[in-house]
């Protein structure tokens, strides 16, 4: 039974991670600000902030075997009108609050079994999309961080990153508000719909066990087709 810790992981993409690990018959703890949707098999729930509150002292268990970052933006703004304070708090919760995490727990990933980390980028820092100035600079360093500490972490604990395109979890919300946004949407993705988080949980919990065991320092688009054809 494998034991892993999900920073982030009360709804969405997180609660649909959390099932596969419950339904693959591995345990998890949950680190967020709010309430998890999805509890079972769930060992413990600290509530607080990544970004504000002290990681030290919390009790996950004596060894980790993966760790997965789920926080993130959606800060889609033209570049004049983004301001200084936009760029430092999507770096700060995409980005800083996955190096204090890895920090923190990092002795616990080192004692694992086959350890994993997996962060989150998006289709955007490769795609190269309008009113993405912010966001994708910040996803960029997350992509930057996963490929250093995976050779630097090589062979002990492996790291690899997803980058998703538009998926419809409560951070999205806004941009899918509508059935023409919705419609919209799906039409600019060759699979002619957007990602749900199931979609992006099977390739999580994929990348947390053994059988990803020769996979790391990898980028894995999960986005429709997005990134790679024009349909």
């Amino acid at each position: 039974m494998r034991n892993y810790l999900l920073i982030g992981g009360s709804r969405g993409i997180g609660a649909a991670t959390s099932k596969l690990i419950h339904q693959n018959g591995d345990r998890y703890s949950i680190l967020s600000r709010t309430v998890p949707s999805f509890q079972e098999g769930m060992k413990r729930h600290f509530q607080l902030d990544v970004i504000k509150d002290s990681l030290e002292g919390l009790e996950v268990g004596k060894t980790l075997d993966g760790l997965v970052y789920f926080p993130g933006t959606i800060n889609l703004k033209p570049f004049r009108s983004l301001k200084e304070e936009d760029f430092i708090e999507d770096f700060q919760v995409n980005l800083l609050g996955a190096v204090k995490a890895l920090k923190a727990f990092f002795p616990l990933l080192r004692k694992g079994n086959q350890p994993s980390v997996v962060l989150y980028s998006t289709v955007a820092v490769g795609q190269g999309m309008p009113f993405h100035a912010s966001v994708a600079a910040a996803k960029g360093a997350v992509e930057g961080l996963m490929r250093s500490l995976a050779a630097e972490w090589a062979p002990t604990i492996r790291v690899n990153a997803i980058a998703p395109s538009l998926t419809g979890t409560s951070l999205a919300e806004k941009l899918l508000d509508s059935d023409q946004k919705r419609e919209n949407a799906d039409k600019r993705h060759p699979l002619r719909k957007i990602g749900q988080p199931e979609d992006i949980a099977e390739i999580t919990a994929f990348l947390l066990s053994d059988k990803s065991s020769w996979i790391t320092g990898q980028l894995i688009g999960v986005d429709g087709g997005l990134s790679t054809l024009k349909v």
